[in-house]
């Protein structure tokens, strides 16, 4: 195995994540490529170009997902998987999800140049809308790739009236033929992801590569507060039905809820919020906003929506407000098996200093978990900053993740 485990060039990737980080909507703040428009298609081209200049053959799937595939030499084995997302959130980095997708691509282009044959097939995908989209649902390509993203998913549209369905069949996807194609149980050997920490913790304890111990679960809510618009002048304060105070008020709520104690830790956020009819000399007369709860234990989450359920009951009797609660999605937390830890660590120890730790942020390792062993590793974040401008790792740091990936490809494929 040795001869095959290369040194990454830092140099190469900085390239490649600054070319591809620069396909951007030139309209928004940092590093904005949004899944569904004309710089994610844009991107999506470079990408396939770089995946068939690897050796790869590329394919998108019926979820819309991009796939280069690298045939191996036993056609019994299952294919290792390795995988991320090149969407971003409004505003973010130029490393979340990118360099999980280049990695992979980087791994297939060593293997293939060095004549090694890999005895399992190895399958590199950008997974299509990984982030919050739109459409109110994250993880879009692997639920489809897992066949967990049903008739009533499908049929959610954004805010222009755009049908999820149909904006998957826009990237190259085939809704229809999403169960048909879809992976089961045993149909990945093993699924291995890089991906940025997007905390704190490695650059705090002066280490390069994390191996992932568990994945946290996420619940998302819709909530919609409905009071009755009104003249802000004219209106006494004592007679108002203002939607936006207690929606405010829910939001505080949710923080004093999820600011309590708990056997396992928790967050909760509400990050997106829109007020009717938003003017300055009208009283808010509905509310909606997007609330979501993490944590590695599905009860607690469950208690917090319950919870929060209560406080927007107590919000009707005293204000008089209609509040709607609907589960917008779920993803189940993950606890990675010890033998893909083992692996997985073994390939870091060998690489840099390394540590576990686990991921407070989902990634569709979540979705990959429904139908096989899944395996994360960690980089830096400079000041732990993610889903910003600001968010940064070191090209080195890069390379190391890279490295480390790839020997824990060749392990797993050489040992099963």
């Amino acid at each position: 195995m040795e001869q095959y485990v290369w040194k990454a060039d830092p140099e190469r990737l900085q390239r490649q994540i600054e070319a591809l980080a620069a396909i951007t909507n030139p309209e928004k703040p940092g590093w904005t490529r949004r899944p569904f428009t004309s710089w994610y298609a844009e991107g999506r081209q470079w990408l396939r170009e770089q995946m068939l200049d690897a050796g790869l053959q590329v394919e998108i799937d019926a979820a819309s997902n991009l796939i280069g595939r690298l045939p191996g030499t036993d056609p019994e084995l299952k294919p290792i998987m390795v995988g991320s997302h090149t969407d971003t959130v409004t505003g973010g980095g130029r490393f979340d999800g990118i360099i999980g997708v280049l990695a992979g691509i980087e791994l297939a282009r060593s293997i293939h140049a060095s004549g090694m044959k890999l005895r399992h097939p190895l399958h590199i995908v950008d997974f299509t809308a990984e982030e919050p989209s739109e459409f109110g649902i994250s993880t879009i390509g692997s639920r489809g790739m897992v066949d967990n993203l049903p008739p009533d998913m499908l049929e959610r549209t954004d805010v222009d009236g755009l049908v999820l369905r149909d904006a998957i069949q826009l990237a190259g996807g085939d809704p229809e033929q999403i169960p048909a194609q879809a992976r089961r149980k045993g149909d990945v050997a093993l699924y291995l992801e890089l991906h940025i920490e997007q905390g704190p913790v490695l650059e705090q304890t002066g280490n390069k590569l994390g191996v992932v111990t568990g994945i946290v679960g996420i619940h998302r809510y819709r909530v919609t507060v409905d009071g009755e618009p009104n003249h802000a002048g004219t209106t006494p304060m004592a007679m108002r039905k203002d939607a936006l105070t207690g929606a405010s008020w829910l939001v505080l709520a949710l923080e004093e809820i999820c600011g309590r104690s708990y056997a396992e830790p928790v967050v909760g956020t509400v990050g997106k919020l829109a007020v009717e009819p938003n003017a300055s000399n009208v009283v808010p007369g509905r509310v909606v906003f997007d609330l979501e709860v993490r944590s590695l234990d599905v009860p607690i989450m469950e208690e917090l929506a319950r919870l929060l359920a209560e406080k927007a009951e107590e919000l009707r009797q005293t204000r008089g407000l209609s509040v709607g609660m609907e589960l917008l999605s779920k993803s189940e937390p993950i606890r990675v098996s010890a033998e893909v830890r083992s692996l997985v660590e073994q390939a870091c120890a060998q690489t840099a200093s390394t540590i576990e730790l686990p991921s407070g942020a989902g990634h569709d390792a979540n979705q990959l978990a429904r139908i096989a062993p899944i395996g994360m590793i960690f980089v830096p974040s400079l000041g732990g900053r993610s889903h910003c401008p600001e968010e940064w790792t070191d090209y080195e740091e890069v390379a190391l993740g890279v490295e480390a990936l790839t020997k824990a490809v060749v392990q797993f494929d050489q040992g099963k």
